[in-house]
């Protein structure tokens, strides 16, 4: 007993807590005391007008954080052996549900992204985000010990059955989002320079065809371009918060346009911390995606085995490129996105796709884990 949680303790719980890196389990239960803090501004008036009583989101959230713990510590202790095998399992039947919210989805201002389960609203394609990485890792892996193995084929097919599908719902942000991850695991396979051109090519020309394809693309790109041209009732309003916070903000509680943001909870939950908790608490908040994003490359830096490292970029650059845009939305730095900020916004299924991305993140950042295929 007096050997539990020293360095001599040799049990699994011991063992893994001596190998697990403690700083990114710190960033990340900071980020959820702020997602906390802000749900709890932001929530009520959002239950308000849905006429549902004043803690429903504050509720649902209090519920979903306890469990994301317990995913966060369970997939922490997965080996990378098994990550392999589970990221096949999860991703088919991920996507299976993807095809079915498209049959049989609740339709929300356009589009068919979430699947009624209980008393809850799924949505599928957020679990395909942390298993898409680490599959794809693991066929770009194969074919880098072994060229004739068409790990970068096969990753692409799935992709683009995987993109094909979300286009169907439709969800062109997450899309993208995909797209620019699995781009980055291929920047450190290595790939030839004329590859790597011909495919950014390619991708400027799917965005002006998505541009031409699709009218929700095209009204949120003109009227980034144009705020004349169309309604930006909640950009104006995000943008009115920040002014309202300034440096220190409001003070908590004191908020007054989170009152009239439809999505304040959500997607525009940065403008509510900026106008409660001013500009020092929207820094707080980068400042701690950067450092986990750092830290988990620091972590790298020395690893020799390719899966571990594309695993670790495409989850990191998953979770940085999500908030980055969230953040850049509110501010009205690119065209609004709906896309949650990850810990921080209300929604069970993006805080449990997160939740599995940073379990994994803390496994293949371990010292010492056992990475024999």
């Amino acid at each position: 007993m007096t050997d539990a949680f020293t360095r001599n303790d040799t049990s699994i719980l011991g063992k893994w807590w001596w190998t697990i890196d403690k700083y990114i389990l710190i960033v990340i239960g900071l980020l959820f005391l702020v997602g906390s803090v802000l749900i709890l501004a932001s929530g009520p008036p959002a239950a308000y007008r849905i006429g549902a009583d004043s803690f429903h989101f504050v509720r649902k959230q209090f519920y979903f954080i306890p469990l994301c713990f317990l995913i966060i510590f369970s997939f922490a202790f997965i080996n990378p052996l098994w990550l392999k095998r589970l990221s096949v399992i999860f991703l088919g039947f991920a996507f299976f549900l993807t095809m079915l919210t498209i049959l049989f989805g609740q339709e929300n201002n356009g589009a068919k992204r979430w699947i009624r389960v209980l008393s809850f609203s799924l949505q599928p394609s957020e679990f395909i985000k942390p298993f898409i990485v680490i599959f794809t890792a693991w066929m770009l892996s194969i074919q880098y010990e072994d060229k004739n193995f068409p790990g970068v084929s096969i990753s692409l097919i799935i992709l683009g059955l995987v993109c094909f599908t979300l286009t169907l719902q439709p969800d062109i942000g997450m899309s993208l989002l995909m797209i620019s991850v699995w781009c980055s695991q291929l920047f450190i396979f290595g790939i030839p320079i004329i590859f790597f051109t011909i495919s950014t090519l390619i991708l400027l020309i799917l965005s002006v065809v998505t541009y031409l394809t699709f009218p929700h693309v095209a009204s949120r790109v003109d009227r980034f371009l144009d705020p004349l041209s169309g309604d930006n009732y909640q950009i104006n309003q995000a943008i009115l918060a920040f002014n309202n916070g300034g440096i220190f903000g409001r003070g908590p509680g004191e908020g007054r346009v989170k009152e009239t943001l439809p999505d304040a909870h959500t997607d525009f939950i940065f403008a509510v911390a900026g106008e409660e908790f001013g500009f020092w608490l929207c820094i707080f908040i980068i400042f701690l995606f950067c450092f986990l994003s750092i830290r988990a490359f620091i972590r790298i830096f020395n690893e020799t085995n390719i899966f571990v490292v594309m695993s670790i970029t495409g989850l990191v650059v998953q979770i940085s490129m999500q908030a980055l845009i969230n953040m850049a939305s509110s501010l009205h730095m690119i065209p609004t996105k709906g896309m949650t900020l990850p810990f921080i916004s209300y929604g069970g299924s993006s805080m449990i796709s997160t939740a599995i991305c940073i379990g994994i993140l803390l496994s293949l950042t371990r010292k010492n884990i056992v990475t024999e295929i």
